[in-house]
């Protein structure tokens, strides 16, 4: 043999050594139509993994799903309510696959798609023996888990698992799958649940997108158009409810079209509210992209004039200074856009909707990105420097799907030493979640909350607290208008209480300005929580050089023939420092009434105003809060708090101060004034006294009321504001200390 030959047989040889032993991934091809990659995304994975914010998810994903991995295959049959360990288990089952199917996708590496698999047979083989779920709690049981709902969540996610791994199963075991778990479940959620699927509610969006998103995967046309119109025969009735007492049919059309059409106003703002539009957002986009990925002439992002880009934005715009949502309805506090709903909301948003630049620093806060297309585009624009702050801005939400039930208004004002934000509630009721608070007010400070909404009586997911679900009390407290910063009438709650009476109506804009740079206000008036009382609240929002943080003005004027009993709330957090009347404390503890709400707050004290101007003082978070209320003679204030008739502790412990009046037509004044601080290590207190006096009505009549407050230095302020006529260019006049007060628009403020 030449030597020539042998070197040329010695370096094949040795090349096909290299090839055997080479165990290094390959990347996956696409045999089938994906809903979240496509080939050029795939292609660009190893430059992605230069980007540091891919790079650290990647990181991330792979360390949860590997603690996972190492758990074993877990398909325990389900028996457990929220927070239990089947429960809990079958969710970390449906997000380690997701997980598991992007990283076998962007990494090669097939221990990803096993896991998957293995999963995926351990539940088609229990599948089949399964009945509803063992509790009976909700109006729609799951398989999985006790409610629907999360099978529905359950789908969704396992549906993206399956489309990473299609082509790298075999078709048997693709067969098994299908037959045995996956088309049975999509039948199951819609087919045998028409109550679930077939109505206007973020629990069907859940269903539509997991059905949808499985047609795509598996390409059957007749689950896709299922998805995206609805059972066309339902069978259900208009009387049934589900277990927050709103009708389940109250409305013809169904399916995710429907969704999108009826559940978002034309700004975006969701009918149940932002705590409920957090968790509704994720299958929202995430079916919207997988539509888009693998039908892209349904041009869904475009469908509505772009609502769902919108949504997304409005969700955004609905938190604080910390990204916390306002707790608006039934609402967890605490909830924020770093939840996994909105990192996928905020990614998907910007790759398919628009690409705001301001997407991208929020996507910096939450320091990760979706493992797909497009968590590559945010994180390697964020590598390009393109950036921008997102600027929180004062605006009106409208509410209804023609943007004409009413709205919610959004104050906001940076002074030199602090911000101060409000919302003034004046949307429809929101099915189900919604509370009995019309024209309601919260306050918040540096992402804090001043003046709170209490939010939901329930402990999501933890099993102690009724397995994690609502709470007696979210009924009988935390729905009720005594638990908000509202009116409350004769001691009852707006609508009797009643969710489908307060369907039928919504409170309305009056009118609302934030152009200008010393005063931001909001106004909204209601008809019909209380028959034949009618409420016109306004808020502003003013900043002035001798005040050194913005201060709050309210102003709720009431308009009935009749006397009534008025109660008017303001909870608040902290330690009470003083008041200006003279307060009698309870020497047993009682409830404040037995109905409405009432029955869960406590008497602390109790005392008589003067007329004029009645002040409380407190403190937190080492800052000074004084609250001015312009009171008339003999009205009596009172200091309450949270958790009476709660044996099992289910309610929170929260202060508040109550305004009680006894008239006909009326109106109540109130400032909010944060001011001072104080150190707990020099223990030195700076500005712990508050700066307003003088607050009065000057003028009052059906059609304007105009009020007056002084600063301590003498500066005078006036605002007048419209009742009547909300014209931006209608003139007005009143006559104040024979002086005429001429102006244009809804409002006048003026400095004296």
């Amino acid at each position: 043999m030449s030597k020539t030959l042998s070197n040329i047989l010695l370096i094949t040889c040795f090349g096909l050594l290299l090839g055997a032993c080479d165990s290094s991934p390959k990347k996956q091809t696409l045999g089938h139509t994906s809903i979240l990659f496509d080939e050029a995304t795939i292609a660009q994975v190893d430059e992605a993994m230069s980007w540091p914010l891919f790079e650290q998810s990647v990181a991330e994903a792979k360390s949860f799903v590997e603690e996972q991995m190492a758990l074993g295959i877990q398909v325990p049959v389900p028996k457990d309510l929220a927070g239990g360990y089947t429960h809990e288990r079958h969710k970390l089952n449906y997000l380690s696959m997701q997980q598991a199917g992007k990283l076998f996708i962007i990494t090669g590496e097939e221990k990803y798609a096993q896991y998957v698999k293995d999963l995926l047979m351990a539940y088609a083989e229990l599948y089949p023996s399964l009945d509803r779920h063992p509790s009976r709690k909700s109006y729609s049981p799951g398989k999985f888990f006790w409610q629907c709902l999360n099978d529905a969540n359950w789908l969704v996610y396992t549906s993206q698992a399956y489309d990473c791994i299609y082509d790298w199963m075999s078709e048997e075991e693709r067969n098994i799958v299908e037959s045995k778990l996956l088309r049975p479940q999509a039948d199951f959620l819609s087919i045998e649940t028409p109550q679930f699927f077939n109505r206007i509610h973020n629990h069907s969006t859940w269903a539509n997108a997991g059905v949808g998103m499985l047609g795509l995967v598996i390409g059957d046309t007749l689950l896709v158009h299922r998805s995206l119109y609805g059972l066309e025969d339902d069978g259900l009735d208009t009387e049934t409810t589900d277990n927050d007492g709103a009708r389940i049919k109250n409305q013809e059309r169904a399916g995710f079209l429907a969704q999108l059409d009826l559940l978002f106003s034309p700004d975006g703002f969701y009918a149940e509210g932002p705590y409920y539009q957090r968790y509704a957002i994720y299958p929202f986009v995430v079916f919207a992209a997988s539509l888009q990925n693998a039908k892209p002439d349904q041009k869904i992002f475009e469908y509505r004039d772009g609502i769902l880009g919108k949504a997304v934005y409005a969700l955004v715009n609905l938190t604080d200074e910390e990204g916390e949502f306002f707790p608006i309805n039934d609402a967890q506090k605490g909830m924020s856009y770093y939840s996994r709903e909105l990192i996928s909301a905020v990614n998907i948003a910007y790759h398919f909707a628009g690409q705001n630049p301001e997407l991208l620093s929020i996507a910096q806060k939450q320091n990760t990105v979706l493992l797909d297309a497009a968590g590559m585009h945010v994180a390697k624009d964020i590598e390009a420097g393109m950036s921008q702050p997102f600027a929180h801005k004062s605006m009106e939400l409208t509410d209804g799907t023609d943007g004409n039930s009413g709205g919610l208004g959004i104050l906001r004002m940076k002074g030199e030493t602090g911000s101060l934000s409000a919302v003034l509630k004046y949307t429809a009721q929101g099915m189900g979640h919604g509370h009995f608070d019309k024209l309601s007010l919260s306050v918040y400070q540096e992402g804090a909350e001043v003046l709170q909404d209490y939010g939901v009586a329930r402990f999501v997911n933890i099993e102690q607290k009724d397995g994690g679900g609502y709470l007696s009390e979210n009924q009988t407290f935390a729905k009720q208008t005594i638990a908000h910063n509202a009116l409350v009438v004769n001691r009852q709650s707006h609508y009797t209480g009643s969710t489908e009476l307060g369907s039928q109506y919504h409170s309305d804009r009056f009118f609302f300005d934030a152009g200008n740079e010393d005063i931001k206000i909001v106004s909204a008036k209601d008809a019909h929580a209380y028959e034949g009382i009618g409420q016109q609240r306004t808020i502003a929002l003013i900043q002035d050089e001798l005040f050194e943080k913005p201060i709050l003005i309210d102003v709720l004027s009431v308009a009935s023939e009749s006397k009534n009993h008025y109660d008017l709330p303001y909870y608040y957090f902290g330690q009470l420092l003083s008041t200006t009347w003279e307060n009698k404390i309870a020497e047993t503890l009682r409830p404040l009434g037995e109905s409405d709400g009432y029955q869960h707050l406590w008497m602390e004290a109790q005392g008589t105003a003067s007329a004029g101007n009645s002040k409380i003082t407190w403190m937190d978070r080492n800052q000074f809060y004084t609250l001015s209320t312009l009171s008339l003679e003999g009205d009596q204030m009172t200091l309450a708090r949270t958790g009476a008739n709660d044996p099992k502790f289910n309610l929170r412990r929260d202060p508040m101060v109550m305004i009680s009046r006894e008239d006909a037509s009326t109106s109540f004044v109130s400032i909010l004034e944060p001011h001072g601080s104080y150190s707990t290590v020099s223990e030195l207190s700076q500005g712990a006294s508050s700066q307003v006096q003088g607050l009065k009505i000057l003028f009052e009549s059906e059609e304007y009321i105009a009020i007056e407050w002084q600063h301590i230095s003498g500066q005078t302020y006036r605002l007048a504001i419209a009742k009547s006529n909300n014209g931006q260019e209608e003139s007005h006049q009143i006559k104040i200390e024979n002086k005429l007060w001429d102006w244009k628009g809804s409002y006048s403020y003026i400095k004296i």
